[in-house]
């Protein structure tokens, strides 16, 4: 297996593990299906060029990913200025978080096939390693209902909770990671 930055061959694949899969974690039985977010061939070519975004790989096939990136690239959605709204107003160990000192990580999606094989530590310990160099914290938000995930991020990942808050009717927790742990 090789864990690598994503290359521009790369986009075709992760458009179609997108469209695929994007739902994968969110299914919570079969009439309450939550909304995940997905990229396009445009802004996967952004995420690789300027931001970043590895991914996992098994003879030539890409069975994992990691995205990681400015707000500069994820401030116009909705979700991401209600976040850096709440940001502003939350103080960690007396450090007031900002979009200058933090970036936004995920998603982060692992093929069915792979899970529970230490491929998540993975692939979170390069991306930290990856932004470490210019932030030293990430931010995330997982929704409430999402379980798996959250467990993955506070018990895999030592992601502390730092908010909570609501958006278009669903809950969140705002999840934070020192990059350079």
């Amino acid at each position: 297996m090789e864990i690598r930055a994503a290359h521009a061959k790369d986009i075709g694949a992760l458009a179609q593990l997108e469209q695929t899969y994007q739902q994968d974690e969110l299914y919570q039985n079969q009439t309450n299906k939550l909304q995940g977010q997905s990229f396009n061939h445009n802004e996967l070519a952004l995420l690789i060029e300027k931001e970043y975004l590895w991914v996992a790989e098994v003879n030539s096939r890409i069975i994992a990913y990691v995205i990681a990136g400015s707000w500069a690239f994820f401030e116009s959605g909705p979700i991401y200025q209600v976040l850096l709204r709440r940001m502003q107003g939350i103080e960690l160990e007396a450090i007031g978080l900002s979009k200058h000192n933090t970036c936004q990580y995920g998603p982060i999606w692992i093929h069915p096939d792979y899970r529970g094989q230490g491929l998540f530590n993975r692939l979170v310990s390069q991306i930290k390693q990856q932004v470490a160099i210019k932030y030293p914290y990430m931010i995330t938000f997982i929704s409430d209902e999402n379980e798996r995930s959250f467990a993955a991020h506070t018990q895999k990942a030592a992601m502390q909770v730092i908010d909570f808050f609501t958006f278009e009717d669903r809950d969140y927790y705002l999840l934070l990671s020192h990059t350079k742990d």
